[in-house]
């Protein structure tokens, strides 16, 4: 098949690739509507799709993956820099020479057989400064399939790369024979090359989702002054017309995605407020020529798992998903051939689980699994923002970090700077639920919900975060923290969150136009009862004051939690980060 691009360095790239793993044909991406309907076509004809509802979920497909390969692997995830130093400690870390070596010899000829499919891939908005175009060589129609979703792949990719350009990210991805002792999932920054083997799931294999835009992405945002993260970005309009953007970052199990798609109640819905979607998973901020952050969302879909998701906790995305969707280990209603999940209600009464098993509601076993997905263009969603494709991307006024915290943090709060924020953020915990592996309740630290996803050494990420704090001075965000699941006694919460939460968005927007007050604690600044609107929840004045609370004896547990996973970090910590953990047991009168 002829190359549609001249482009010496792809060229190359593309043929010393095949030289090595002997693909019997290479066929080139375009990525038209012709090519996506004979890609479906064929993965039905295979049996790696199974086609939907045409009336429920027109152009949708259900699939099922190998029971091995169902996440992301973060124990053969490796960062191979040529400095161990530059991996730091939260990465895996291998001498890219080695892992070329180690890769070359398990993947010898592995496309023999196969067809390799060049897929030219954007990131990020067509014709934005602010996008990057990488090359992903599979042998997997299902990830191409994927990437249709998840990336503008194809001619667009090629149109945004100059023709002499070696400014691309590199990436070849084979299944392998799935054997989960030799998967590999390798980044070699210095080389802005990824190398994916023996897994065929979206994380490990969709290069241009965590692989690219964050571990990648965050290696060259470094180096060129802006900053790839762990963000959704949505838009927030007042019943005055005022619009901001904010960006937040969640680990797991948080609420991230129902926050980027929110509802709000019918009291604000009717009074005017409205929030829109950017993006409900990462977010690429650059200075714009007025000095203030702007971000892009580099992607093209969302990823998102389907079990939990549903039309009380999210309907914004139960109508995205309704077309041109690819489903993955979620079950099948083969009375109705849609898909089904825990969290829909109650189960159908014939089913098939995501191994492909006869299922029904007497069945031991889950019919979905756990991190089950869904595949969906972003531009379905009903409250996508006009701007979501703007090339200069949108302003971003205000960062928001949040956990789930039984006792620790109150509902919110302000950071007094860019810096105190930034400390905010590295501090960032969560404590664990049962749909998560480990100990329920067990509290996981996971800085600026990137933890897994830091391309380079952790104090080098909290120092360039100063650094950019530097650069911007008063035009740089306000930082806040939230968290929605705060507890009483009896376990039950006390905050009732979900569309609830815009009141806590408007606190955030009012104290970034100069109209809401707050008060001094020793966290940073939180609202007043007067400053917060809680009118309607039912809140009892114990419930209020609970949900702001600071005890001392919880505080006295996580400082001591915080300074042993601030020494994990090593002599690269930055000292502000270690002044600022300092300043705040002396607010709160804990000094080791």
């Amino acid at each position: 098949m002829a190359s549609p691009t001249a482009n010496p360095n792809v060229l190359r790239f593309v043929d010393e690739t095949a030289a090595r793993l002997h693909p019997d044909k290479v066929v080139w991406i375009d990525g038209s509507e012709k090519e996506a309907k004979w890609i479906s076509d064929t993965l039905v004809a295979d049996g790696t799709f199974v086609p939907l509802n045409k009336e429920k979920f027109p152009n949708c497909f259900w699939s099922v993956s190998d029971p091995s390969d169902v996440a992301r692997v973060e124990d053969r995830t490796f960062i191979c820099s040529r400095s161990q130093e530059d991996a730091g400690p939260t990465n895996n870390w291998c001498e890219p020479r080695e892992m070329f070596k180690r890769l070359s010899s398990l993947m010898e000829s592995c496309m023999r057989g196969r067809t390799m499919y060049v897929v030219p891939y954007l990131m990020g908005p067509d014709g934005s400064p602010y996008s990057r175009v990488g090359f992903e060589l599979t042998d997997s129609l299902y990830v191409v399939a994927n990437m249709r979703i998840m990336a503008r792949i194809g001619e667009v990719a090629l149109k945004n790369l100059p023709n002499n350009s070696n400014e691309f990210v590199r990436g070849i991805h084979s299944i392998g024979n799935l054997d989960p002792e030799h998967r590999y999932i390798c980044h070699f920054p210095e080389y802005q090359t990824i190398v994916s083997f023996n897994s065929n799931y979206g994380g490990n294999a969709l290069q241009g989702k965590k692989c690219f835009a964050l571990r990648i992405a965050s290696t060259l945002a470094r180096r060129q002054n802006w900053l790839a993260e762990h963000m959704l970005i949505l838009g927030i309009t007042n019943p005055k017309g005022e619009k901001q953007y904010f960006c937040a970052a969640f680990p797991s199990a948080c609420g991230k995605t129902n926050l980027a798609m929110l509802i709000p109640p019918e009291g604000y819905k009717k009074a005017g407020w409205k929030i829109e979607t950017v993006g409900d998973d990462i977010a690429w901020l650059n200075f714009g020529s007025d000095g203030r952050l702007w971000a892009i969302n580099p992607e093209a879909g969302f990823f998102g798992v389907a079990p939990g998701t549903s039309y009380k906790t999210n309907p914004n995305a139960m109508d995205t998903i309704k077309s041109n969707t690819i489903f993955t280990n979620t079950a099948l209603d083969l009375d109705t051939m849609c898909p089904w999940w825990e969290g829909l209600g109650e189960p159908p009464p014939h089913l098939k689980d995501w191994m492909n098993r006869e299922w029904s509601p007497a069945s031991k076993t889950k019919a979905a699994h756990a991190n089950s997905r869904f595949t969906a263009p972003a531009r379905q969603c009903p409250c996508i923002d006009p701007e979501w494709e703007s090339p200069r991307g949108v302003p971003i006024s205000a960062i928001i970090f949040g956990g789930r915290r039984a006792r620790t943090a109150p509902l919110v709060y302000e950071a007094r700077s860019w810096r105190h924020g930034t400390f905010v953020g590295v501090t960032m915990a969560s404590e664990t639920t049962a749909a998560a592996t480990g100990k329920v309740g067990e509290l996981r630290r996971d800085p600026m919900a990137m933890l897994p996803f830091i391309g380079y050494h952790a104090g080098d990420y909290f120092q360039h975060w100063l650094n950019m704090g530097q650069h911007g001075g008063d035009k740089m965000p306000r930082i806040f923290h939230v968290n929605w699941f705060r507890q009483d006694e009896t376990g039950k919460f006390l905050w009732p969150g979900f569309g609830e939460n815009i009141r806590v968005l408007e606190w955030i927007f009012n104290r970034i136009n100069g109209t809401a007050g707050a008060r001094e604690s020793a966290l940073g600044l939180q609202p007043r009862m007067e400053d917060l609107n809680v009118a309607g929840l039912g809140l009892t004045q114990k419930a209020t004051d609970e949900l702001f609370a600071i005890y001392l004896e919880d505080w006295a547990e996580e400082l001591e939690s915080q300074e042993n996973f601030l020494k994990k970090i090593g002599t690269k910590l930055p000292g502000d980060i270690w002044m600022e953990h300092y300043g705040l047991r002396q607010r709160l009168g804990i000094i080791a």
